[in-house]
């Protein structure tokens, strides 16, 4: 399956790269209905690192572990390496529409576990993806385009 969401935001590419870079943006951008405890990464991400971190829906801890790669200018790609998809793949990627506005494209391939389970919960996640990507977005514009350093502001 797949999913593609696309924003823009004011704000140079290098900016807005070096926002998505740092792993404490991913508290950031996530909505508080996917509390999100017990994150590990690196303060800032580069090509073979990998991300834990736990997503609460409700009750029930969900374990996701990935990978990130392909770090470019224009984007990278976070790859699930366990969690509640039988396959993952985020890319994350960065048009300079000009030197003051960037087009931010994420586009997600993802596969359903074929357990009860796991695909219950896939499907619930996969549901919330437009809400995710929305509200991304707009943490995303609010972040960088109040002009501050600090990704995790």
């Amino acid at each position: 399956m797949r999913y593609q969401h696309t924003f823009k935001v004011a704000a140079p590419i290098q900016k807005v790269n070096a926002f998505h870079r740092s792993s404490r943006s991913l508290k950031v951008i996530t909505p508080p209905v996917f509390f999100m405890s017990n994150v590990l990464a690196p303060e800032e991400l580069a090509d073979g690192n990998k991300m834990a971190f736990t997503i609460w829906l409700g009750p029930l801890p969900i374990r996701w572990t990935a990978r990130v790669e392909n770090f470019s200018p224009t984007g990278f790609d976070d790859i699930q390496t366990s969690g509640p998809y039988k396959s993952w793949k985020h890319a994350h990627r960065f048009e300079a529409l000009d030197e003051n506005n960037t087009q931010v494209v994420d586009d997600v391939e993802y596969s359903f576990q074929r357990h009860w389970f796991w695909g219950v919960i896939g499907l619930v996640m996969a549901l919330g993806l437009p809400i995710l990507f929305w509200y991304r977005g707009l943490r995303t514009r609010a972040a960088l385009e109040r002009n501050t350093s600090d990704p995790g502001a």
